[in-house]
């Protein structure tokens, strides 16, 4: 494929993702499908060098380009996400009671369910069996636009009554938000059990620092990097340091930056980092239009990323990432769809928190709702990230079939949740439109 084919390919490509995401706003289908699908037909152009789009021959290439799609989403998020959380009372935290069973039931759950089946079905060794679990367990920030929050709400007149009005999203949201950088202590768990041994060998260890401590110091420094740029951002006396008067946007981009590199340099996770740096910028002046502006540039940035990956997604399908598919493999990535994150999610959905008030939001989800934030578990880049980064440090066995099962269950993903979300979403809109007339 020459260079001049490339440019003429990437600037449809690119077109097509200026207008899809309107175009198909009514539709029940999504941008992500066709931009797959159209890197699936690229692939099968003639004198497509299969080698040219594997993962696994170019994992360095894949490993960076989807921890950067990544960290774009994790701000986006950050950033679009109206309730607020603070360190200074436990109000605002039991209001994302439907956030922390996700994170804290949920995910876990699917985790040692996919995690067994691995072992169990597909015959992998035990760490290549646990890092599958932790690959595919984490939802996506990037590919779950369309079961997000929209963005942030300004008004300056009236901040304190800026809140997200939709549970299903906002559970989507945050939960896409924050498991990312929670997933990374069962990665290195796979890793230090490929790599180092038994769990006696290394668990004291990993539950002390990469199950607890690297988690606090991600966090922590996400929210002072936050605190400082929301400083100078809002409140600097240097006015070419207030940003939120000249509006410029790059703001977002050096807070991913500096949030990611600082926590990363410290030991800490930067995934958690990054999008504790982003909520706290958001909760500065959290009426002002700036949140908007950042909000716009992060979420082009990252459509412009998605797509890259998607392509490169699409033709790689049909170039050997699914040569190393088994059936067993198949129906390990259909009932974690179908089955073990739906389980997993009305488990953890329907389970009282002790804390939970009835006036708290995860309190109005009803069964409907539940049903719906279960089902929406979307899989994307982060699983390519954490497969990709994770056989970069240790020896797995079997890793083109890991590959495999992950490009089959990204697909399935993509097809199954981007032809469902619009009308499961509209149709929970109507309800909820009934219900408070």
């Amino acid at each position: 494929m020459t260079a001049h084919v490339v440019y003429l390919l990437g600037g449809a490509s690119l077109f097509l993702a200026v207008v899809l995401p309107y175009a198909l706003r009514s539709a029940a289908l999504s941008a992500p499908i066709v931009l797959l699908a159209i890197g699936a037909l690229i692939g099968l152009l003639p004198n497509t060098d299969t080698s040219s789009f594997s993962p696994i021959e170019h994992r360095l290439f894949v490993e960076h380009l989807a921890e950067f799609t990544v960290l774009i989403a994790l701000m986006g998020v950050g950033l679009a996400l109206d309730r607020p959380l603070s360190l200074r009372t436990l109000a605002p935290w039991r209001r994302w009671g439907s956030t922390w069973r996700l994170l804290g039931i949920a995910m876990p759950l699917s985790i040692a369910a996919v995690a067994l089946l691995g072992w169990w079905a597909m015959g992998l060794a035990p760490s290549a069996a646990l890092l599958l679990g932790a690959v595919l367990a984490p939802t996506d920030p990037v590919l779950a636009s369309d079961v997000q929050v929209e963005g942030p709400t300004t008004d300056e007149s009236d901040e304190d009554s800026i809140d997200e009005t939709d549970e299903v999203r906002f559970a989507l949201t945050s939960e896409a938000g924050l498991n990312d950088g929670l997933a990374f202590p069962f990665v290195h768990a796979a890793i230090l059990l490929a790599a180092t041994g038994p769990f006696t060998e290394w668990g004291a260890r990993w539950l002390a620092w990469d199950l607890a401590g690297k988690v606090v110091v991600g966090s922590m420094l996400g929210v002072a990097v936050g605190w400082l740029l929301a400083k100078a951002a809002f409140g600097s006396s240097a006015p070419s340091l207030r940003t939120s008067e000249s509006g410029e946007p790059l703001m977002a981009i050096a807070a991913v930056l500096l949030s990611y590199g600082l926590a990363e340099v410290a030991g800490g996770y930067g995934f958690l980092a990054v999008f504790a740096c982003a909520m706290t910028l958001r909760s500065a002046e959290r009426g002002s239009r700036y949140h908007a502006l950042m909000h716009q540039v992060v979420e082009r940035l990252e459509r412009l990323l998605t797509l890259i990956i998607l392509l490169l997604l699409g033709v790689a399908l049909t170039n050997g990432l699914l040569s190393n598919l088994t059936w067993p493999s198949v129906l390990v990535a259909v009932l974690l769809l179908v089955v073990v994150r739906p389980a997993a999610g009305m488990i953890a959905l329907s389970v009282r928190l002790p804390w939970s008030r009835q006036r708290d939001g995860d309190a109005t989800l009803g069964k409907r709702e539940r049903a719906a934030a279960a089902f929406f578990g979307v899989r994307g880049i982060g699983s390519i990230y954490y497969l990709a980064y994770a056989t970069g440090q240790a020896d797995f066995e079997r890793v083109p079939v890991l590959w495999s099962i992950v490009g089959l269950t990204i697909t399935l993903s993509v097809i199954l949740h981007g032809v469902s979300a619009t009308p499961i979403m509209r149709w929970l809109d109507a309800r909820r439109d009934d219900v408070t007339r």
